[in-house]
């Protein structure tokens, strides 16, 4: 089993740190291949719980090496706080990779998300003003700047010039804001090189390596598939693609080379910022989940809206990712309900609607249909077999494992690391 993607398969949120984390001591190498710190994982080990924004959840597990791929934004900033916060834990971080094709994030990149969002006003997407879209706009628009560029203060200076001739323009004339110093930009990005350069290495022939020798490589994905910039929710997506196929181009390891493609599926649902909804709870019950979910964003502290279990989104996933497992999360939270709904179509115009509707009005005009499963009281955290679930339990597992077209493999049954249900492995 040479290479695993790991991925949500909703609006991101879903757990993967978890899920990522319990794999970790048995992968060789754990690899971010896209996103930028606007994607959190929690991952808590005994009594101690981890926030990681950038770097890749194997780097808490001993032996594992952490890379952070060509497709991943990197803020130099956030990143080297990120491991200074680790290694004043106890943390090890000297194991990890950086791509040197990865682009960066530049102050001016978050200065440009911020003030086009205000821009927006009633029409912003609900971006986190970290610069991530301006980021990947930059590196579409051949503008970008990579790591590699760090090392190299003439390609440096030409490339930032070159950003801020247009930025400056779109800044003072359509902005209002102040042009912003090629020089104070240049020796920002300056000041992190020799602090980043021990990182960096070509993680692409890194990891094609390691395949070759038979080594385990699992492959994180941020955010989630309905965030993905080709086949999420548009526009109310991330900058690029979450899904399965950004495995490939977000570390150049060929789509031959990955054997199995997890996704993680919260027993109920969740999203951050704006965009359609179908499922969301605007009510008690709503309130109840975020509370007893703990649904506030890792890296952002926002409050997540909360829905049902949307079976139409999981069928999605596992068709446009190819997925061969779920990982479920968060069932214990369901705990204290008489009755669960279910989502298993859509209404739309009147119509029974089976699958996610290709186009966006009508998925923004769907209405869920329920199908109502009994709940349960007992208290799950402590159960480690599946069988050692109520039966209630047991059957919600089954009946969203029959819904969604891919069979559940471990169930999360509580934060901490070891409150895991294993049904099948992942790495047989």
């Amino acid at each position: 089993m040479p290479a695993l993607v790991l991925l949500g398969a909703q609006w991101g949120d879903e757990g993967k740190g978890k899920a990522t984390d319990l794999l970790g001591g048995s992968v060789d190498y754990v690899v971010r291949y896209q996103g930028g710190n606007n994607a959190g994982h929690t991952v808590v080990v005994g009594d101690q719980k981890y926030a990681l924004h950038l770097l890749p959840s194997g780097i808490l597990s001993p032996g594992c090496t952490p890379v952070i791929g060509n497709g991943v934004v990197i803020d130099p900033g956030v990143l080297l706080a990120e491991l200074a916060g680790l290694d004043e834990r106890g943390v090890d971080t000297s194991r990890l990779l950086i791509s040197a094709n990865a682009h960066l994030i530049t102050s001016y990149h978050q200065t440009l998300d911020k003030v086009s969002e205000r821009f927006l006003g009633k029409r912003k997407i609900g971006t986190t003003g970290r610069g991530i879209g301006p980021a990947y706009a930059d590196k579409i628009n051949r503008q970008g700047i990579r790591v590699q560029d760090l090392f190299d203060e003439s390609i440096l200076r030409q490339k930032v010039e070159a950003a801020l001739d247009q930025k400056n323009q779109l800044l003072a004339k359509l902005y209002n804001r102040r042009a912003i110093a090629v020089d104070q930009a240049l020796d920002e990005l300056l000041g992190y090189a020799e602090r980043i350069r021990p990182y960096v290495c070509d993680t692409a022939l890194v990891l094609n390596r390691a395949i070759d020798e038979g080594k385990v490589v699992l492959f994180e994905g941020g955010q989630g598939t309905l965030l993905d910039v080709d086949h999420g929710t548009y526009p109310f997506v991330t900058s690029s693609n979450p899904t399965a196929g950004g495995a490939c181009t977000g570390t150049g390891v060929g789509p031959t080379r990955i054997s199995r493609v997890i996704g993680i599926l919260k027993a109920y649902t969740t999203r951050v910022g704006a965009g359609p909804f179908p499922t969301e709870l605007l009510d008690e019950d709503g309130d109840r989940l975020r509370r007893v979910g703990h649904e506030y964003g890792v890296t952002t502290g926002r409050d997540r809206r909360c829905g049902w279990f949307d079976a139409v989104i999981a069928r999605y996933a596992t068709r446009v990712n190819g997925l061969t497992d779920f990982f479920l999360t968060k069932l214990d939270t369901l705990t204290g309900w008489d009755r669960l709904p279910v989502c298993v179509a859509y209404e739309i115009d009147g119509e029974r609607v089976e699958e996610l509707p290709a186009n966006q009005s009508d998925f923004h005009h769907a209405k869920p249909i329920y199908e109502y499963l009994p709940g349960w009281h007992e208290d799950i955290s402590k159960a480690r077999a599946f069988d050692e679930l109520p039966a209630n339990a047991r059957a919600y597992v089954r009946r969203l494992e029959e819904l969604s077209g891919a069979r559940v493999s471990a169930i999360g049954v509580g934060p901490g690391r070891e409150e895991t249900i294993q049904i099948n492995s992942f790495l047989s």
